[in-house]
C-alpha cells in the first residue's frame, strides 16, 4: 500500500469536493484525510490537502488520470507519494543553532527528511556536521567570488535535493540562483517579519524598545525578506531585556519557527499562492 498527498488549489465552483472524492473512489483508493479552505464562496479560490491509501500506486498512471479533472477545475495540483523521502539540503554560516536542532530532528525520526550535506562558507561547524556523517562542503564567498560560489552550490544541490534550507546562512541568495534552482528555499529570518528586516533585528528591536520579539520562517524570493510566510514564532520581553537577552531568546524563537516550517514543508501541508500561504494542521 501506498501513502499519497494531493494538494490542489483552483479557483472556487460547485462540486470541487465530489469531483475529486469521486476520483480517488474510481482508482480504489480510501481517503484518510482531508482539509479544504476557501478564501470567499463566491468568487474566491479553493484549497485542498486530501490523504489517501492506495493498494499500488504509479505516479505516470495517477497524473494521467487526474490531468482531465484537474483541467476542467483550472487547478494548480501535485501528488506526493510518502514513499519519496524529502532531501534537505542545509546552508548555514557561523551560528549553529537552528543546524544543531534540525541534526537531532532528522537523527531521532522526528522529522522525515534526509540531509544529504551541509554548505557553509565557514569552517565552524564542519566537525559538527561530520559527527552525524554528513558531507560538509566548505564554499567561502565574498562579494568578487560571489557568483563563483553560488554556480558552487547549484551544481551540489541541483539534481541532490529537493529544497534548501538557509538555518542562519547569511548570505542574500540572488535572483539567478533561485531561478536556476527552481525548487524551495526556506530562509529563518530573526525578527517578527515585516518588523526590522535586514541586519541586526534584535538591536533594531531594543532600540525600538517592543514588548514582543519574534522570529520568521519564509520561503525565499528575490525580494529580501519579503517571501511568503510558512510560521511565526514570539515571545514577550521587557524593558529589562538587553540585546543580548534578546538574542538567547530569539535563538529558540528561531528553531521552533524553522522547524515547524520545515515539517510543514516536508508534510505537504503548505500549499503557496502569491506571496501567501496556506499551511494546512497536522
Amino acid at each position: 500500500m501506498e501513502k499519497v498527498i494531493l494538494l490542489i488549489q483552483c479557483p472556487d465552483q460547485h462540486g470541487i469536493v465530489a469531483q475529486v472524492t469521486q476520483f480517488i473512489f474510481q482508482q480504489n483508493g480510501n481517503i484518510t484525510e482531508s482539509n479544504q479552505h476557501s478564501t470567499d464562496l463566491e468568487g474566491g479560490r479553493f484549497y485542498m490537502r486530501l490523504g489517501f491509501i492506495l493498494d499500488t500506486a504509479d505516479r505516470t498512471i495517477l497524473e494521467g488520470a487526474f490531468s482531465p479533472l484537474g483541467k476542467s477545475l483550472q487547478a494548480e495540483w501535485h501528488f506526493h507519494f510518502e514513499s519519496d523521502v524529502t532531501r534537505m539540503a542545509i546552508a548555514v554560516s557561523q551560528y549553529d543553532h537552528c543546524l544543531v536542532d534540525l541534526l537531532y530532528r532528522v537523527s531521532s525520526g522526528e522529522l522525515n527528511a534526509t540531509i544529504p550535506f551541509v554548505i557553509s562558507n565557514h569552517e565552524t561547524t564542519r566537525a559538527l556536521v561530520e559527527h552525524h556523517g554528513i558531507p560538509f562542503h566548505h564554499l567561502p564567498v565574498n562579494k568578487d567570488t560571489k557568483a563563483d560560489q553560488e554556480k558552487q552550490i547549484l551544481d551540489l544541490i541541483s539534481e541532490n535535493s529537493d529544497f534548501l534550507v538557509m538555518a542562519r546562512y547569511m548570505q542574500i541568495l540572488s535572483a539567478d540562483f533561485l531561478g536556476d534552482y527552481g525548487k524551495e528555499v526556506i530562509n529563518i529570518h530573526h525578527s517578527f517579519l515585516p518588523s526590522f528586516i535586514g541586519a541586526n533585528p534584535y538591536r533594531q528591536a531594543y532600540e525600538r524598545g517592543v514588548k514582543i520579539i519574534g522570529a520568521t520562517a519564509h520561503y525565499a524570493t528575490m525580494d529580501l525578506d519579503e517571501g511568503p510566510i510558512i510560521e511565526q514564532a514570539v515571545a514577550r520581553v521587557s524593558h529589562t531585556d538587553t540585546v543580548q537577552t534578546l538574542k538567547r531568546k530569539g535563538r529558540t524563537l528561531e528553531q521552533n519557527a524553522l522547524a515547524s516550517a520545515i515539517h510543514a514543508h516536508a508534510e505537504h501541508r503548505v500549499i503557496r499562492h502569491g506571496n501567501k500561504t496556506i499551511v494546512f494542521e497536522p
